[in-house]
């Protein structure tokens, strides 16, 4: 799936000349170019979506890379896509779900450390597996070696940059 903002389409298959606008996501101004499928059934047309599951990830990638505030139905949406229930994500945000609920119903705003971390959230959620354990290990690795016990200055000095000193 790619993105045009706004306008999402399958690589590889034929743009559509008429945009579908895609309401079952509950987001306003979502297009899809090509990747569905619209059939008639007894006289009711069905849309079916292509990877509605990779579609809903990179709108949600879009929204935090594209939109300054996240409104509260992008937060929901967002919270959605990555995979979390009010309350997982309320934990990762150092939050309570009650905090979370009142984001996403627009009683209060939320604030920028935690808009921050939701989208590091998606960019990690975006990542391929191997990727993401690779870092994980390494952040524990570089964490498991650090040594509290002998506290030390640091020192550093300024040559044509600033360096720490040997």
């Amino acid at each position: 799936m790619t993105s045009n903002i706004g306008h999402f389409y399958v690589e590889g298959e034929a743009i559509c000349a008429e945009p579908l606008l895609y309401r079952g996501c509950g987001l306003e101004g979502i297009y899809l170019c090509n990747g569905y499928a619209v059939e008639e059934i007894d006289g009711e047309k069905f849309t079916s979506i292509q990877d509605i599951e990779g579609l809903h990830k990179v709108i949600a990638l879009n929204l935090v890379e594209h939109r300054k505030t996240l409104t509260p139905s992008e937060i929901k949406f967002i919270r959605v896509a990555i995979d979390h229930t009010q309350s997982s994500l309320a934990k990762a945000l150092g939050v309570s779900s009650q905090t979370v609920a009142r984001w996403e119903k627009g009683q209060v705003e939320m604030p920028g450390p935690a808009d921050r971390w939701l989208r590091v959230m998606v960019f990690m959620a975006m990542m391929p597996e191997d990727e993401l354990t690779k870092l994980i290990k390494d952040l524990s690795e570089t964490l498991d070696g650090m040594d509290e016990s002998n506290v030390v200055p640091l020192q550093f000095r300024h040559d044509d940059e600033w360096k720490e000193a040997a």
